[in-house]
């Protein structure tokens, strides 16, 4: 919120020693964060002076542009009193005028530096300014004529133009929505200050007698107030008074004409949203209600929306003309023709309005109030600020009439112990000062005694302008603000005794290690999908994981859902990398997924007591599964190429390979099973399980998966239920043993079908050979034509040892021949000649 500071000074007090940049710190402590101080006159250097025209001489041009050659009295600005020769192209002005001049040596927003030059045949020193070469809006079309008691030629023309002022810019976070309207950071300001307070908003309003244009209500949660008043005879050519065009600019909007600014203006003075109709264009009588299904309205914007059930929307008798509290319709805009106004201040349910903004993705100044919730005790007086102004500027007659629909809604009050600001804070602060703190920030309180030595307690009831005061606790960061936070203590805490990481703590750190330890990097990505995306991963129609939990409020409408798995963003984030010049890519991420329990909404209990055991287990229950899993994706160079030799680009052994390792690293037996699952090629895909149960997939992605993505072919990934592997591993993990005896070596090659898969045979001869068996190591794979078609040949190291002897031949040679034997047995298996 961008605030002139002049304009607060119109409704408080403050001290005459306080300066911008006092009162932008005092503002901070109470909650309202400085986020810069700026000056109008940002970007102006050099002699900006107010000039009369003496002559303008208009002179045609041979490409058709006229321009007029100027003789401007700037009086001694310039060394010499002597006139001073300017061309100028605007054409908006004559003799007599006075006008702003900046003259050589000065230098305009953007870094434009004004010089003498010869220009149309003239030596033209300086230039006549207009508002957009200033700053101060965006009319190129005229140069800037001031009043013509603006000033005497010579004179400095930044206080006349308002250039003078200082704006402080604050933050205002979404629970202080009473910081967007002058009214409330001068509320605040008169607070740090102990200064009074003029409150805009009370006045001496008309009795409403129903007359001011009828109005009909069918939802009053959605619109609980409906003010409605009528002027006649607005004159739509009047020019905004330049104070309040300045301040409008001053406050980061633009003028656009003297209806609408006079409503932005009050809306910024105030914090009430207020929306004016042409009276002439509206059709009988205004109502509020919700849209029906498939409706549709055209607004201010020009773009023509279909609404939702949901959408609150004002009608007359032709249909609806606007969406409640956040754009008015095309059909009922006030035009440069609009002579009779109905000046529209009503309060609407923030919720509706967040939601239908973040619906029809509309974002404006109106909208940004309504969702955040405004005062809804000042529409009366709103409106007639309105009224006020349109009937001062623009020459128009204010109707008798008054038309007030609904009350505003009660502010429930909340009970407080009056010690808990001083326990919850630390300070002391005594319960008289508590009041005395919630009454200045315009809190009722009453008092009840304390008994049986209780503290005594405290009925407050929040100020209508304050929505986000619903607990104690919201009262207790008001008692703070206004003491100080600097005045909190500062208290190490006690560190509290603790146990170290958890066991799943730590095997998910041993697994983050294992890969980082084989070359790859975590990422984290976005857990959000839709169906494109599902659609590029090639899931089948019926595949459970296009199953999401929907979101309730996505960050894309592509993807409103909740991820079923990791792969997506884990491909998304290869397939960036690698256009990006990356020549391969090792990515791992470990997150939760979610598919959704189907058993309805979540019920919603209070926060005054703790569920029961029922209503716990209900509330679990309604819960999605979200089970962690591991996502990894391979592609690109594996191997890099070198002096050494030729590289190798990732592919299907790798994914299998880092499986492999994290069971090693977890002492948990994991075995690939050959497996069809998208989206993995067909035949190069592994379900991975852990005592016969599946727990995730690994392998060669599909060629079209890896198009979608941008990967190169035979890319592969694994995905894993990391809960379900971690659950797998023992709670103690056995130290490894050590033998000082050497190592015996035996080599056998075996052929078998080529459907069957390598780990079944590796595993049959771990089986087979017995305790002395140290390791099997697959070395070398052959299918030619010397084995037969429809065969391989799998080779493998195997290395015996004893603990406590040294093997004989006759040993490793009895334990390698039950292995071979195990292997046959268990899957067809001939020893190689």
């Amino acid at each position: 919120m961008k605030t002139p500071a002049s304009w607060i000074h119109d409704y408080v007090d403050l001290p005459a020693e306080v300066t911008t940049e006092g009162l932008a710190d005092a503002l901070t402590d109470l909650g309202l964060k400085l986020e810069s101080i700026e000056s109008a006159a940002a970007g102006i250097t050099g002699p900006l002076v107010i000039g009369r025209v003496l002559t303008a001489e208009a002179e045609p041009q041979k490409n058709g542009k006229t321009i007029n050659w100027c003789t401007v009295d700037v009086g001694e600005a310039n060394g010499t009193g002597q006139p001073q020769g300017i061309v100028c192209g605007a054409h908006n002005f004559g003799p007599g005028d006075l006008v702003v001049v900046v003259l050589p040596g000065g230098v305009l927003p953007g870094g434009f530096a004004i010089s003498e030059r010869k220009t149309y045949g003239h030596l033209s020193a300086g230039m006549i300014c207009s508002a957009a070469e200033l700053g101060l809006g965006e009319d190129h079309d005229g140069i800037i004529v001031l009043p013509a008691d603006a000033g005497s030629p010579g004179e400095d023309a930044l206080g006349v133009l308002g250039l003078d002022e200082e704006v402080i810019e604050l933050e205002v976070n979404p629970d202080r929505a009473y910081g967007l309207s002058l009214r409330g950071i001068a509320r605040d300001a008169a607070l740090a200050y102990d200064a009074p307070f003029r409150d805009p908003c009370e006045r001496q309003t008309p009795a409403p007698d129903d007359a001011g244009h009828p109005v009909t209500v069918d939802d009053p949660t959605g619109c609980p107030v409906f003010v409605a008043r009528t002027v006649t005879g607005f004159d739509p050519a009047a020019p905004t008074p330049e104070w309040m065009a300045r301040r409008i600019r001053l406050a980061g909007m633009r003028p656009i004409s003297l209806a609408v600014d006079i409503t932005n203006y009050v809306m910024l003075e105030t914090g009430r949203p207020i929306h004016g109709y042409d009276r002439d264009k509206v059709t009988g009588r205004l109502g509020v209600r919700r849209a029906a299904a498939g409706e549709q309205l055209t607004t201010l914007d020009g773009t023509r929306r279909t609404l939702s059930e949901e959408d609150l929307v004002v009608t007359d008798e032709s249909g609806i003309i606007g969406l409640g509290g956040v754009m008015g319709g095309e059909t009922t805009e006030m035009s440069g023709t609009t002579s009779s106004v109905i000046v529209e201040s009503a309060h609407w349910d923030p919720v509706s309005m967040f939601r239908t903004g973040r619906r029809h993705r509309i974002t404006s100044e109106a909208g940004k109030r309504n969702e955040r919730g405004v005062d809804p005790t000042i529409c009366e007086a709103a409106a007639d600020r309105v009224v006020e102004l349109m009937v001062a500027h623009g020459g128009a007659t204010a109707e008798p009439g008054v038309t007030v629909v609904g009350t505003p809604p009660a502010v429930p009050a909340i009970t407080i112990a009056a010690d808990l600001p001083a326990r919850v804070t630390g300070i002391d602060v005594a319960a008289a000062t508590t009041v005395a703190h919630l009454e200045a920030v315009g809190c009722t309180v009453a008092s009840h005694a304390a008994e049986d030595g209780a503290a005594a307690t405290l009925q407050v009831t929040p100020p209508p302008w304050r929505p986000d005061i619903t607990d104690p606790f919201d009262l207790v960061e008001e008692v703070a603000r206004v003491v100080g936070y600097d005045e909190v203590p500062s208290i190490v805490p006690r560190e509290a005794a603790g146990r170290g990481l958890t066991r799943p703590q730590r095997l998910r750190r041993r697994v983050g290690r294992a890969l980082a330890g084989a070359g790859c990097v975590e990422v984290i990505s976005f857990p959000f999908v839709g169906p494109r995306t599902f659609d590029a991963l090639g899931l089948p129609e019926d595949d459970p994981r296009r199953h999401t939990v929907p979101l309730a409020n996505p960050i894309s409408a592509e993807e409103p859902g909740y991820t079923t798995t990791l792969l997506p963003g884990l491909l998304h984030a290869a397939g960036r990398n690698l256009g990006r010049g990356a020549n391969g890519v090792a990515l791992f991420e470990t997150g939760t997924v979610a598919f959704p329990a189907d058993r309805g909404p979540a019920p919603i209990h209070g926060v005054d007591r703790r569920p029961d055991d029922t209503e716990l287990a209900a509330l679990f229950d309604a819960l999605p599964r979200q089970p962690l899993h591991l996502g990894i994706v391979l592609a690109g160079e594996r191997e890099r190429t070198g002096w050494w030799g030729e590289g190798r680009a990732a592919g299907w052994s790798d994914a299998i390979d880092l499986v492999r390792r994290l069971g090693l690293e977890l002492t948990v037996p994991v075995a690939p099973v050959q497996a069809t699952q998208a989206p993995w090629h067909p035949g190069r895909c592994a379900a991975v399980t852990v005592d016969g149960e599946v727990i995730g997939h690994a392998g060669e992605l599909h060629p079209k998966v890896c198009e979608e993505f941008g990967l190169p072919v035979r890319g592969a990934a694994v995905e894993l239920d990391l809960d379900a592997l971690l659950a797998a591993a023992p709670t103690v993990v056995p130290g490894p043993a050590f033998s000082a005896y050497p190592v015996a070596k035996e080599d056998v090659a075996l052929v078998v079908d080529a459907e069957v898969t390598t780990a079944a045979v590796q595993d049959a001869l771990l089986e087979g050979a017995g305790d002395l068996l140290e390791s099997v190591r697959l070395f070398d794979v052959y299918d030619g034509a010397q084995i037969g078609e429809g065969k391989k040949s799998l080779a493998f190291a195997l290395r015996f040892r004893a603990e406590g002897r040294t093997l004989t031949e006759a040993e490793t040679g009895k334990a390698r021949d039950a292995a071979v034997a195990r292997a046959a047995e268990l899957t067809g298996a001939v020893q190689r000649a």
